[in-house]
Parts: C-alpha cells; structure tokens; sequence
C-alpha cells in the first residue's frame, strides 16, 4: 500500500503541498506521490524540478480532461426547464464524465492510504466520487471559500435537496465538502467562512510555512525558481530603488478589460514609487510586452515565496482579490475587492456569496 497523493491544478497548490509534506516528520519525507492535472496550467519543467528535490516518491502528470472535451456531454449541460429534468441530466452528466475521464487517469488510487485534492469541482472529484473512493479536499486558494462559496452559489435553489443527492446518494457531485466520498475539507480560517461545512478542518496555511527551516525554503526555491541567478540580481536591482509597489495581477475578466485595469493601477501607484508587477501563474495577459517599463517577477513564483528573501521589501503590495494574510515583505497591503471591479464590470459577476442568502 502507498501512502499519500496529491492531485494538483495550479503552482499555489504544489507550494502548499510542499508545507504539507515539510512539516512531517523527516522519516515519513519521500513517501507521497505529486500528480500535476494539466487541465489548468502549463506547469512547463516544475516536473522535472519537484523531481530533483527528492521530497517526493513519485511526480507524474494528469491529462484531466474539463467536460467541453467531450461532445457527447454538451446536451446534459442545458437547462431543461424544472429541477426534474435538469437533476436527471445532471445525475447522467455525472456518471458520463466520470466514465469518460477514466482513460486519463495515470494512477490506481486505491493504492494509496491518504488521497489529496485540491480541486474536486474538476473530473477528478466526479471520478473519485462516482468510483467510490475516500479522499481529502483543500481549499483552492487562501481563503477562497471566504469571498465565492462555489458550492452554494453552483447550486441555488434547493441546495439542501442537491447536497442529499451529492452527499447521500452520490448521485451528482457537489465540491469542497458536500461529495459523498469527501472525508473532510482543510481550510484556511473556518471563523471567516459565512456558510461553514461540518466538514471543514482548519490548517491555517501560515503557520505551516513559519515552521520551515532554511534548508526547507531552500529546498522550495529549488522546485519552483526557473532561473535562481536572475532573481537574486533581480532582488539585488530592488534593492538599490526606493519606494517599491508591487501589484499582483490576477486572471480577471476578459483580455482588454484585464489589460486597462492593470494600465489603471500601475499609473495610479507610480505616483507613489516604482511599480513592479507579479503575473499571476495563470493570467494569460502579455505583461512583458504590454508593460515592458515595469520590473517584473516570475509568474510561475507563488507570491508567498517572496517572503524567503530577507532583502526583498516593498512599500505596498496591491491586489484585485488575492488574499495577502502571508504577506511578509511590505509595509502595507491593499485589497482593492469587489467595489473597485464594479468599475469595470457588472457587480453580479464578482458578488457572488451575496446572491446565495436564502438558497
């Protein structure tokens, strides 16, 4: 029997199993499995680098596949009108991707005693769910569930009577703690979440990373830094400006409207010094093209990962929606939120907790 595995869509989620895995035990180190979905990311040589490492037993992709893949599943995705039918074809959909899917799926996860997710909205929830297999979730992002409740706002309207059917009878899926086959949810801050899930634990994701040693953050830099000797001389260039802002941008909305609200932002807070940019690791926006005055960081690097470098400081760190509870290296934080996306588009695109009351 193998111990662990870890289903991963994005860099964010390799970097909190890299806490996770850091904070065991030396002598239970090199016993987990890293399974890296594509479905979401180009994790490019993250591979081969995790693999270097040796924190892991095994590093293997995931050609998951999103339901758009495959044609036959188009029709049971249109709303037929009533509940009734719209829950019989949900119930077929439901079977129908997980079938599918299976094709894809690298490993036997019934060969593992512990099963990690971090997204079980993707075919890897239908597929584990639907085969009946325990697994344990975690929270996509820092605090995601704070600001979208996806599971509440997916399922409006009779969403008690959808939970029975995810969570009793397996019949649909319902993500981050309703599947029926989900033993538990790991969270960030369950006092912050308005609709908690009797099954949230919480591990908040901080006092994870302030337990690692040198050679720990030495060990994820080695994993996730493409070019180590271009960062440093990067950190080196910072230091020697002064007043620094830097902006993490974000995969928001469509493509022009991204590109004049970061061209919004960075005139705004060059008046305040200079303004340095972190792409976000799936923020498809040329930044290095359309922004060529603006010092930038690797997209690839978690955010949090700043915190490594004692010399790094910024005067002000700014986000759209990105939490920035980890943030360790600037004086002040700014967390621009829904009200300031209101200028760029309709308030029920980015509001969406407050559309589930009643539901």
């Amino acid at each position: 029997m193998k111990e662990r595995i870890y289903v991963c869509h994005t860099y964010y989620h390799v970097y909190v199993t890299f806490l996770k895995e850091l904070n065991l035990p030396v002598e239970k180190r090199g016993q987990a499995t890293l399974l890296l979905s594509r479905m979401s990311n180009d994790f490019e040589q993250l591979k081969d680098r995790v693999g270097r490492t040796g924190l892991f037993e095994q590093v293997l992709e995931y050609d998951e596949k999103r339901p758009e893949f495959f044609p036959e599943l188009n029709s049971l995705r249109q709303d037929k009108g009533n509940i009734v039918l719209n829950m019989l074809e949900r119930i077929r959909f439901t079977r129908m991707l997980s079938r599918l899917n299976e094709p894809y799926v690298p490993v036997n996860f019934r060969e593992y005693r512990e099963i990690y997710v971090y997204c079980d909205s993707d075919p890897i929830g239908y597929y584990l769910n639907q085969n009946r297999i325990y697994y344990h979730a975690l929270e996509d992002g820092l605090n995601t569930l704070v600001h979208m409740d996806e599971a509440r706002y997916a399922n409006r309207g009779h969403f008690r009577l959808k939970v029975f059917f995810s969570r009793v009878l397996n019949l649909i899926v319902i993500q981050n703690g309703y599947g029926k086959y989900c033993l538990d949810m790991e969270v960030n801050d369950i006092k912050a979440i308005k609709y908690p899930c009797p099954r949230y634990i919480e591990q908040p994701r901080q006092q994870l990373a302030d337990r690692l040693s040198e050679e720990d953050r030495d060990l994820i830099l080695q994993a996730f830094v493409r070019d180590k000797e271009q960062l440093e001389k990067q950190i080196q260039e910072c230091g020697k400006t002064g007043d620094k802002i830097l902006i993490l941008t974000e995969p928001l909305c469509s493509l022009d409207v991204r590109e004049r609200i970061f061209r919004d932002l960075t005139a705004h807070y060059s008046l305040e010094g200079v303004v340095f940019l972190k792409p976000h690791p799936r923020d498809t926006l040329d930044y290095r093209r359309l922004f060529p005055e603006c010092p930038q960081f690797d997209a690839a690097l978690p955010m949090e990962m700043l915190n490594f470098f004692p010399d790094l400081h910024f005067k002000k760190v700014v986000s759209v929606f990105t939490e920035m509870q980890s943030v360790r290296f600037a004086d002040e934080t700014v967390r621009l939120g829904a009200d300031f996306m209101d200028r760029y588009e309709d308030a029920g695109i980015h509001r969406q907790n407050e559309l589930i009351a009643g539901n």
